[in-house]
Parts: C-alpha cells; sequence; structure tokens
C-alpha cells in the first residue's frame, strides 16, 4: 500500500486546560504500558465526498474541543524512577496525521490485520524519550474509492479500553455539533485512595504476578518472541457460540465456585480458545500454560468507582492449567479455570495487589513492553495466551458526521497469544476472534477451533 502523508499537526486543547502533575494509579502502571492502536474503516456519504476538507477541519476543531475536558491526552509521560511513571498535563497536545492511499477499500479484503496496517495508523518513535512522546495520535487516511480510515494509536498507561471508547464516542459527539453524554472523571485518586488498614495484607495470594510459564526444558523466552506470527479473524455463528456453552455446562461438573450458574459467553469462547491453542501447540501433557484474564474493576470496587473514571481501572487475572488437563477433560474444566481467575478479583483481592505493587522497589517486571521491543515482562506467547473481550465495550456506531463505520477492529498484533473476542456488529449473537499466532500453529489451530465443535456433536451421538 502506498500511502502519502499530506499533513502533520499538533492539536492542542481549544481552551486553556489545568496544568500539573498527575500521578498515576498501579493499576496504569502494570500490564501494557506501551501504546496499543484501534482503526475504523467508513464509506463516506456525499457531503463528505464534495466537501472533504470542510469535514477534516471539522474533525480536528471537534478534536480541540474534546481535548478540553478529557485534557489528559494532551499531556506528556515522563518516567520518576523504580519504573514508575507520572503524567504531566503540560497541554503539549496530540498528533494528528492527514493522508491519502491510492489503493480501493476492496484491496484490504475481510479487513483482517495485515502489515499493511502500518501505513494507515500512526507510529510511535520509541526511540525518542517518553517525555517527548504523544499520548494519542490519530491518522486520517483517505482512499482513491473515497473510503476512509481513523486509525488511533493511544498510551495504555493512561487509559484502558474503557476509557478509550468513551473518549473517541464523545469526540464523535462533538464532531456532529452534539453535547458531551458523560463528562470524564479524571480524579484518579478515586483509585488510589483505596487502600489496606496498616499492616493488613488480607493474606491473599497473588500468584498471577508471579512469572507466567515457559515452555518446558527452557529457562527463558526469547526463542519464542522471536517466532514469526500471522493474525487470523475466525467467525462463530450464534449457533456454534450455543453449541460451546451446551458443551462447557455438561454436567457442569468442574465449577469450583459452588454453584450451577452457566458458563457466560466469554468463559465458554475463551476456553474453546485455550484448548484450541494448546493442541495445535503440541503441548506435552505436564506442560503447564495460563491464559490472560482482562477484569474490568469499575463495578467490583467497593463502592463502585464514579461513572466516566478516566484512567485504567482494569486488572489482569491469570487462569492456569496443564495442558495435559485442557485436552483431555471437557470443555467445562477450561471455563472453570477461566471462571475461577474472574471471580478471584473481588474488592480486597484488589486492594491487596495494589498494596503488594505499593510494596515493590521496581516495577518493571510486572509491565509488558513487548511494544517497546523489550524482552522483559510477561509474555502471554507460547504456551500461554490471553483473550480480551470487547463485547462489553461501545466499539460500533462510531459516527463523525459521514455516517457509521463499516468495519472497527485491533489496529496491530505484536506478540504470539494476543486475542480479541468481538461481538458482531450486526447483533446477531456472533463473534469475531482476531488471533496472533506463531506461524507454525496457526493452521492447526485453524482446524481445532471449528473441527472440535463438529466433532463433540459425532462423539456425543455414539
Amino acid at each position: 500500500m502506498v500511502v502519502k502523508i499530506k499533513g502533520c499537526y499538533v492539536l492542542k486543547p481549544s481552551t486553556p486546560t489545568l496544568q500539573g502533575s498527575l500521578a498515576l494509579s498501579e493499576s496504569d502502571q502494570v500490564g501494557t504500558v506501551s501504546h496499543v492502536s484501534i482503526i475504523y474503516f467508513y464509506r463516506p456519504d456525499q457531503n463528505f465526498v464534495s466537501q472533504p476538507d470542510a469535514t477534516v477541519n471539522t474533525l480536528k476543531d471537534s478534536l480541540c474541543r474534546a481535548l478540553v475536558p478529557f485534557y489528559p491526552l494532551a499531556g506528556r509521560l515522563h518516567w520518576i524512577g523504580g519504573g514508575r511513571l507520572e503524567l504531566d498535563c503540560n497541554g503539549m497536545g496530540v498528533q494528528f496525521i492527514e493522508a491519502e492511499s491510492d489503493s480501493k477499500l476492496d484491496d484490504l479484503g475481510d479487513f483482517s490485520p495485515s502489515p499493511e496496517y502500518d501505513y494507515i495508523i500512526p507510529t510511535v518513535d520509541y526511540t525518542l524519550p517518553i517525555h517527548e512522546l504523544p499520548i494519542l495520535l490519530v491518522q486520517l487516511t483517505r482512499f482513491r474509492c473515497g473510503g476512509l480510515s481513523l486509525g488511533l494509536t493511544i498510551s495504555h498507561a493512561v487509559v484502558d479500553g474503557q476509557s478509550t471508547f468513551h473518549f473517541i464516542s464523545e469526540w464523535a459527539r462533538l464532531a456532529k455539533g452534539e453535547p458531551i453524554g458523560v463528562m470524564p472523571f479524571l480524579d484518579r485518586k478515586a483509585f488510589q485512595a483505596r487502600t489496606l488498614p496498616a499492616g493488613n495484607t488480607l493474606g491473599l495470594d497473588h500468584s498471577e504476578l508471579d512469572r507466567l510459564p515457559l515452555l518446558l526444558g527452557q529457562s527463558d523466552n526469547i526463542e519464542e518472541r522471536k517466532k514469526k506470527t500471522t493474525v487470523a479473524m475466525l467467525k462463530l455463528t450464534k449457533q456454534q457460540v450455543e453449541k460451546l456453552k451446551r458443551m462447557a455446562n455438561e454436567g457442569n461438573d468442574y465449577n469450583n465456585s459452588g454453584t450451577k450458574r452457566g458458563y457466560t459467553r466469554y468463559e465458554t469462547v475463551a476456553g474453546h480458545i485455550w484448548r484450541c491453542a494448546s493442541k495445535a501447540r503440541v503441548h506435552r501433557n505436564e506442560q503447564p500454560t495460563a491464559m490472560g484474564v482482562c477484569v474490568d474493576l469499575r463495578s467490583r470496587m467497593l463502592p463502585p468507582l464514579p461513572q466516566g473514571y478516566f484512567g485504567n481501572a482494569t486488572f489482569y487475572g491469570v487462569a492456569r492449567s496443564l495442558a495435559g488437563d485442557l485436552v483431555s477433560k471437557p470443555l467445562g474444566y477450561a471455563s472453570s479455570r477461566i471462571r475461577e481467575a474472574i471471580e478471584k478479583v473481588s474488592n480486597d483481592y484488589v486492594l491487596s495487589a495494589i498494596d503488594h505493587f505499593r510494596n515493590q522497589p521496581d516495577l518493571t517486571r510486572f509491565q509488558d513492553l513487548h511494544a517497546l521491543g523489550i524482552a522483559e515482562g510477561n509474555f502471554y506467547g507460547n504456551p500461554n495466551l490471553e483473550v480480551v473481550s470487547w463485547s462489553t465495550l461501545p466499539i460500533y456506531g462510531l459516527d463523525f458526521g459521514w455516517g457509521k463505520e463499516i468495519y472497527m477492529g485491533s489496529g496491530t498484533y505484536d506478540f504470539d497469544g494476543e486475542s480479541f473476542l468481538l461481538p458482531s456488529p450486526d447483533g446477531d449473537g456472533s463473534m469475531v476472534l482476531t488471533l496472533c499466532l506463531q506461524v507454525a500453529h496457526m493452521d492447526a489451530f485453524k482446524k481445532h477451533f471449528y473441527e472440535d465443535i463438529i466433532l463433540h456433536k459425532l462423539y456425543s451421538k455414539l
């Protein structure tokens, strides 16, 4: 894909905003602290085609106005020692790139993430000091057919998925001349101030903070990080999802929570993905494996975080098992391990984890820096993976005044084992898995992903 940059601008809040340092919570500073990307594709209406410059100016102007209530996005991060970050709210602004391509949207096929996305999603230059890097970068690309892509790259140390889509949706409202629906709640003390009583650790185990399993016989994951990966988009119909739920809930004998509550769509499908990955990777029975589970804390804290809390309010639980147990036991076993990891993330557990992080002299080992090219932090590649669900996020229907998107998804995939589960934009009950795996394992994964559903039906009839 040939993409020509027409302009690169620094956009600042349209009116003066509060200045000064904003302390980040422990939730902001563990896990992924580099930038993550999302992308939207559009086929604009005739108004955009006839007046593209006016529409782009409206987009830029509304972004400047959105940066007033969301002013932390116009700041800059800096290291303060011990692997810790602080946000300087200095109004330096965000980067906005205007580009055009000779390609057509149809050239992108089903919009599966590919290396060509690198040309239509802003790139972060990590060779620069972190205090020079924008928190948010935006690229609007016009295609020869009249289509558009809107690529956004945003620092995960400042916002999580819920806050990212909150900002984008409010920006879109402003672009259409509508008022902001929900103002961001920017005081992170609502999260930071929650501490345990002095000397009280609650005696809770934090095994999810330990290093993730390595392949048997290996002392590090350096070689696994180097292996070539590929990305696939795999759809499950509503009927296939329901079939998996029935498979997981057969007997429900593996539910360790003491209840017969049926497994959720996420617990079911994520368990299926975990099992298929272990099969595709041909793990030995005694191989330990882990699956990362991203849990939203907003409603789990006591009291719940304020509406519009803007920042990171997620916590990674970790489900663990031996590969032999995953593949030999029914799907319900994998789902039970995932449910146990999710239910473990209670208010007391989170407070205990925060206390644990605050007592660490250095947070580096708890940070995923894969996008920085650093071989440190947790690695969810072989023999592990992570399955992040976007099912509860307001990801669809983003209209800046030129119509709703025809596709949205995560932008780039940096490492083996990274995956996202998205609901169908049609609301028909189907789901889409976007998965990054080593090239050597992808074909086998696809085979198990679909055949295991079919074969279960055959076996159940015998």
